[in-house]
């Protein structure tokens, strides 16, 4: 039996702030009374114990192959039928999927988040909803940089190496054209209020919308 649910998805680059726009969104949604769901792409990197650390350092992690899509499908669909899902839990320090999971309850609403989600049509077409959040590259490298170095422990050498080689050539090949598939576009990210308010106001409108039904 199907679950009545709106699903979101939220792209955008690395840095974007799409992040801080999710949290903005949902706690817009929970002053309301809307309690929601956050699926993070990030914490559906697949589990690599097979590999050493330092082989799992040099993987490329902004490439579709390094997510477990079919997972992050399964778990959409679950919560979409009103099943609980063992959401998996991401060490960005360990670069691997740790042992214990986060149990999450079904919602309403879903919300899906990362750089990736709008660019694999079996997850995009999920979506009641698309969102991609678009920030100038100057201003999304920086903050990519205080974040790795401040919150996940990176030496400046390795992020800079990572960007080059794989981050920057992933957003152009795989994030940049999702764009194009984007109901919504919120440039500047957090900054832009505005933006913000009317993707929350309607999603306000579809929930109360299929409360009725």
């Amino acid at each position: 039996m199907s679950y009545q649910t709106i699903i979101v998805g939220i792209a955008g680059g690395t840095g974007s702030g799409k992040t801080s726009v999710t949290k903005a969104i949902i706690e817009d949604l929970e002053k309301k009374g809307i309690h929601s769901i956050l699926l993070e792409q990030d914490s559906y990197y697949k589990k690599n114990d097979h590999l050493t650390y330092e082989e799992r350092v040099g993987l490329n992690y902004d490439h579709p192959d390094a997510i477990d899509f079919n997972l992050l499908e399964e778990h959409i669909l679950s919560l979409k039928n009103g099943k609980s899902i063992e959401k998996p839990i991401y060490d960005f320090q360990v670069h691997n999927r740790v042992n214990e999971t986060e149990h999450i309850e079904p919602a309403n609403l879903i919300i899906v988040e990362g750089i990736l989600v709008l660019a694999i049509p079996k997850i995009r077409d999920l979506f009641d909803a698309k969102i991609f959040v678009d920030t100038d590259d100057d201003e999304r490298l920086l903050r990519r940089i205080e974040r790795d170095l401040h919150e996940r422990a990176r030496s400046f050498e390795s992020i800079k190496n990572q960007y080059i080689n794989t981050v920057k050539p992933m957003h152009l090949e795989f994030v940049e054209p999702s764009k194009r598939y984007a109901d919504v576009i919120i440039p500047r990210g957090k900054d832009n209020k505005v933006g913000i308010k009317m993707v929350a106001s309607r999603l306000r409108y579809l929930f109360n919308h299929l409360e009725k039904k």
